[in-house]
């Protein structure tokens, strides 16, 4: 996934060691050895130094954009959904079902039925 020289941004510190988290870094080595729990390298630009990181710890600046621009593309269709008052459209942004369909209501309508005539026959008795 990761490329030697590709620019990524610490997004976490699993390991507490101080990360500059939100910085831009670049990968300048993968570390091998089988003992150590670090994957990367990375050189951080601004703060002139390297740290040894896990490939959970960073992301790709495209992919970040990419999760930003969906974000709030879905909260300016929620908006208008609701200044619209759009009920289909708030129910396909917010992924809830569509009701039953006709067929469905039919046997809710029948049991709700059956539930009123078996609630009649035991009040009688």
């Amino acid at each position: 996934m990761f490329k030697l020289g590709q620019r990524v941004v610490i997004v976490a510190d699993s390991f507490e060691q101080g990360l500059p988290i939100g910085e831009h870094a670049y990968i300048i080595g993968r570390d091998r050895n089988p003992d150590s729990a670090f994957e990367w390298i990375v050189r951080v630009p601004k703060t002139d130094k390297q740290y040894p990181l896990v490939e959970a710890d960073m992301a790709l600046e495209e992919e970040l954009l990419r999760r930003e621009a969906e974000r709030v593309q879905r909260e300016s269709l929620l908006d208008h959904a609701l200044a619209t008052r759009n009920e289909a459209l708030f129910r396909q942004i917010m992924g809830i079902d569509e009701p039953a369909s006709k067929d469905g209501d039919a046997a809710v309508k029948e049991t709700a039925e059956e539930f009123i005539r078996k609630v009649n026959i035991k009040a009688w008795i």
